[in-house]
């Protein structure tokens, strides 16, 4: 068996496992797993449609433009016939979507001609086209599960240290807040839609890398995708370690985003009574000694790092060499992502630069496993990792003198952000500079800044 393939081997065997872990883990706790919601889909209505959709067009960059139709038209058949059935019994739909189980229909189809009509390499291509549109529907799930056992077994959050540490930083988000509220509906709306599409231009500009998938029966080299399932994976697992839940929650009434967390409790009152304070964004938190404070069994640990950073910040680096138009968006949603993570009070600064820390560092290791672990890129991650954890450990150990020497702190952190920066931009140019294709030309690295 050949060293690429016992990877894939391996990955796959440590994906499935995980994914039956936590559906065990959700059992305990009384909800069903990201298996069992998955499988859910096939009948009864989707949580998010348009995300079975988009995992369905990623799918077919590997079929042919008659092919694309014939599972499009399938997939849109079988969800007319869904909504006939729902509308003539009167069913329930339970909050879905009214479609998007004609998507799963099509992508698990194009999984069983794979199996069974097609051989060689076309059946091992269809079958990555098959699996990544499955990833990216499961990968949703499995975010959902990891969220809700966060605050299971999280009872105390770390967000007074956070907070301490983030006066460093001139507490972005209390500034930000006050700008969307004064912005009122309008600019409230407005990056609640950015916010809430990030998957949408993710795969937009997946899509676009994978343009000539179906052409030459092969997958880049390095892609979109990737990187969103490895922080996707890797991300929650800080949540564990560095419980935070937002200022939003930890210092206001949680009311203003209250949508978001009715959806792991529908029966819970719109109220949360354990902020330490009902001050954002209007008042600044008083710089005094950072407790581990308890909080609810509800509102998700989700915040350090910031994962919605985290996928934005791939967002754009995977886009600079793309055309201008989609060049323009990347840059126009990472900063758009950035004043809505802050301005919803769903993330404190400190959260982003990590965030931003984390995604390079990623980027990085994947990208240094690609060329065979280069010397530079391995400095480079270890570089990135010693970064990221100083940032946890200094939040964690040092928010007050942070906050007394933020003239200090708060530059050192954005040093130490430009600094992880600087590295990734030299090394993977110098990677481009060096590595010729068969034509003798660099070959294109649309990740690159």
């Amino acid at each position: 068996m050949s060293a690429l393939r016992t990877v894939v081997v391996t990955a796959a065997v440590v994906g499935l496992g995980f994914l039956v872990a936590l559906e065990f883990a959700a059992r305990h706790y009384g909800v069903a797993g990201p298996v069992t919601n998955q499988v859910r889909e096939v009948v009864y209505a989707p949580k998010s449609g348009g995300l079975l959709y988009a995992s369905m067009a990623l799918m077919m960059v590997v079929l042919s433009w008659r092919e694309r139709f014939v599972a499009l038209g399938a997939a849109i058949g079988v969800d007319l016939v869904f909504w006939a059935v729902r509308a003539t019994f009167d069913i329930d739909t339970g909050g879905g979507h009214p479609f998007g189980n004609g998507a799963l229909w099509a992508v698990l189809g194009c999984a069983v001609v794979a199996v069974t009509r097609r051989e060689g390499a076309e059946r091992v291509l269809l079958l990555k086209g098959a699996g990544l549109g499955l990833l990216l529907m499961t990968g949703r799930k499995t975010g959902d599960t990891w969220l809700f056992i966060t605050a299971q077994t999280r009872p105390g959050v770390l967000d007074q240290f956070v907070a301490t540490a983030d006066q460093a930083l001139g507490n972005p988000s209390w500034l930000v807040g006050r700008v969307v509220e004064a912005t009122g509906p309008v600019g409230f709306n407005f990056l609640d839609f950015v916010y809430g599409q990030l998957p949408v231009a993710a795969v937009i500009a997946a899509l676009y890398q994978l343009r000539h998938v179906a052409a030459e029966r092969r997958f880049p080299r390095h892609h979109l995708v990737r990187t969103f399932l490895v922080i996707g994976l890797l991300g929650p697992a800080f949540y564990m370690i560095f419980p935070v839940v937002g200022p939003v929650f930890a210092y206001g009434t949680g009311t203003e985003h209250w949508a978001d967390i009715s959806l792991w409790a529908p029966d819970m009152p719109p109220t949360t009574p354990w902020a330490v304070a009902t001050v954002w964004p209007q008042t600044l938190p008083p710089i005094s000694v950072p407790h581990s404070m308890p909080f609810d069994a509800i509102t998700p640990r989700n915040c350090m790092p910031s994962l919605h950073t985290a996928w934005a910040t791939a967002i754009f680096l995977h886009t600079r060499q793309a055309p201008r138009l989609l060049r323009h968006a990347g840059t126009f949603w990472l900063a758009a992502t950035l004043c809505a993570t802050l301005g919803f009070g769903y993330h404190y600064g400190a959260d982003l630069v990590a965030g931003v820390v984390f995604t390079l560092t990623i980027e990085a290791a994947l990208r240094t496993y690609d060329h065979g672990w280069d010397r530079s890129g391995v400095r480079l991650v270890a570089y990135g990792t010693a970064v990221f954890t100083a940032f946890l450990l200094s939040y964690r150990w040092l928010p007050l003198q942070m906050a007394h020497h933020r003239w200090l702190a708060g530059p050192l952190l954005l040093l130490a952000t430009g600094s992880v920066v600087y590295g990734y931009v030299r090394t993977t140019g110098a990677w481009a500079r060096r590595i010729p294709t068969v034509t003798g030309r660099p070959e294109p690295q649309p990740e690159l800044i």
